[in-house]
């Protein structure tokens, strides 16, 4: 099943640094100052680290089908 990570802008603040940023195994988030994270998805590998750690789940890993991933 493929899935895809998508921000969800609504639910991040944009007032502080994305604490999601930095458990990014391969580098895949990035941010421009309080601006909510960009993804790159030639390096996301969709492992969901963080979709799990973004405290407001603005980060969400979904199936290509548009279901929220619950794990």
């Amino acid at each position: 099943m493929e899935k895809k990570l998508k921000i969800i802008v609504e639910n991040c603040p944009q007032n502080h640094k994305c604490p999601a940023v930095k458990v990014c195994p391969v580098g895949a988030l990035s941010q421009d100052g309080f601006n909510a994270p960009k993804i790159d998805y030639d390096k996301c590998i969709k492992c969901g680290k963080c979709s799990n750690f973004c405290p407001k789940k603005a980060l969400v890993l979904e199936d290509m089908n548009g279901e929220n991933d619950k794990t």
